[in-house]
């Protein structure tokens, strides 16, 4: 029953990733929900989705060529921070993660509820600041390595910074965005399972029961996605998010 219970969960999360983002919300907290520490289950997770992640970028690869001059530097650091939020997530404690976890899912939902909105908002701060190339670049490149460190930490919410930063990076079209953030999502996760893998922290048979799931999800909603209404979706995800968020804070604080 345990399995076929995490099957369920990831075929509900790998929809909602097709459709609306936001698959997290169910698997994670389906995974703490069958017994793996929180540390776990986070790393897990990350295991779990990032089929999705990569079969999507071989689906918008035609897209993703577009940018291939960048594609060198956005692969390197997208590895390298999500090495560095791995390696963070491993070195701190079960309790602190714990305490964060909350917090994070928070953060997660404010990006999914009000995505939209910022990204809006940053285009049009990025179109009034005009920085030395230079700066620039660097400025980018870092908040590309925090939003990467950012995934390998917590997967939960990845899509949306990634996309809020390709809006800073000045990409307009959404089709290569929607490539370049499951490249990024994909780096991401891979180095991260490396990471994961060296310390042993993740559970292959709970990770591939989500995982089987996730991909039939997608398939599914690849199916039927024009005949639902994404409203709906969106408006599911973002009452599980809160339930979820909520229920966490009360979990951790009362």
């Amino acid at each position: 029953m345990e399995w076929i219970l995490l099957f369920a969960a990831g075929v509900v999360g790998g929809i909602l990733n097709s459709i609306a983002g936001g698959g997290s919300f169910i698997t994670f907290p389906a995974l703490m929900f069958f017994g793996l520490p929180a540390v776990a289950a986070n790393a897990t997770n990350t295991f779990a989705v990032c089929a999705g992640y990569i079969s999507g970028a071989y689906g918008f690869r035609q897209d993703i060529a577009h940018s291939a001059q960048r594609l060198p530097s956005i692969i390197l650091i997208s590895l390298l921070g999500g090495a560095l939020g791995a390696y963070l997530l491993l070195n701190v404690s079960e309790q602190q993660f714990l305490i964060a976890i909350p917090w994070l899912l928070l953060f997660a939902t404010l990006l999914f509820l009000f995505g939209n909105h910022l990204s809006a908002w940053l285009a049009k701060g990025a179109q009034r600041v005009s920085l030395d190339p230079i700066w620039s670049t660097v400025s980018i490149s870092l908040l590309l390595l925090l939003v990467s460190a950012y995934g390998g930490f917590f997967n939960a919410g990845l899509g949306v910074i990634v996309l809020s930063y390709l809006v800073l990076a000045g990409y307009t079209n959404i089709n290569q965005m929607n490539g370049l953030k499951l490249l990024v999502s994909s780096c991401v996760s891979v180095i991260a399972i490396v990471v994961f893998m060296v310390d042993g922290v993740i559970d292959w048979q709970k990770g591939f029961a989500v995982m089987m799931g996730s991909l039939l999800g997608g398939y599914v909603a690849a199916r039927v996605s024009r005949k639902v209404d994404q409203k709906y979706v969106k408006g599911f995800v973002a009452l599980s998010s809160i339930a979820m968020t909520l229920y966490f804070f009360a979990d951790v604080y009362w």
